[in-house]
């Protein structure tokens, strides 16, 4: 279970984000914090309502029905609170909110500084 993203200080934001290895992705903060997230954990957290019921909250999505392979194929900012990431399994409708990317950082993320 992720921290709770309440605890998240909103004027923190990612001002780096990038391929860190060929299995992870650096999240680097404005706080000065960085992370290389696992590619897997970042797309198992897909918030999207195929991933996650929309009404319930539960997470759909199996962890064994994640290719443990997946990449990212695109990553856009979404205005000035999400990154809408693509990715190799051609599954691309999920935001990530800034403050639930701060908790996958903190939960499944290597810290680098």
């Amino acid at each position: 279970m992720l921290q709770n993203p309440r605890a998240y200080d909103k004027t923190t934001i990612p001002n780096r984000v990038e391929p860190h290895s060929p299995t992870e992705m650096l999240l680097a903060w404005s706080n000065g914090a960085s992370y290389a997230v696992p590619y897997f954990e970042l797309r198992f957290y897909c918030p999207c309502a195929n991933c996650v019921d929309e009404h319930t909250g539960v997470r759909t999505l199996k962890r064994e029905n994640v290719k443990p392979d997946v990449r990212p194929t695109g990553v856009n900012a979404v205005g000035r609170y999400a990154l809408q990431i693509a990715w190799s399994d051609a599954h691309s409708t999920g935001m990530y909110p800034f403050d639930l990317l701060y908790s996958i950082c903190l939960e499944k993320g290597l810290p680098l500084s």
